[in-house]
C-alpha cells in the first residue's frame, strides 16, 4: 500500500512554531536525510491518523506532495500526545 500526504511548508522551526502549527489544527513534521537541508512541513491530522491506523505504515515508502513536488520518504519516528494519543510530531527520512 502506498501512502500519500499533501503537506504545507512551514516557515519557522522550533517549539513555538510547532505549537502554532498545532493550534492551526495541523501536525508538524520534518523531512531530513540524503545530505540535503531539512524541510519543515505540516500535515493534515485526519490523513495522519488514517495512515497510522494502517498496518505497515512504518515500513512503507511514503509520498509527500509539497507545492507540486513529490518527495519519497520513510517514517522514522512519531511522537504522540501523552493524553490524547494523537500524533504530535513526525520525522521522515528521505528514501
Amino acid at each position: 500500500m502506498t501512502f500519500t500526504f499533501e503537506a504545507q511548508k512551514r516557515e519557522k522551526a522550533g517549539k513555538g512554531a510547532a505549537r502554532a502549527t498545532r493550534r492551526e489544527g495541523r501536525v508538524p513534521a520534518v523531512i531530513y536525510g540524503n545530505k540535503k537541508e531539512p524541510m519543515i512541513i505540516s500535515l493534515d491530522p485526519r490523513e495522519v491518523k488514517k495512515a497510522l491506523d494502517t498496518t505497515g505504515f512504518y515500513k512503507e515508502i511514503i509520498e509527500i506532495n509539497i507545492d507540486g513536488k513529490k518527495h519519497k520518504v520513510t517514517c522514522q519516528d512519531v511522537q504522540f500526545h501523552p493524553v490524547t494519543d494523537a500524533a504530535f510530531h513526525i520525522d521522515f527520512l528521505r528514501a
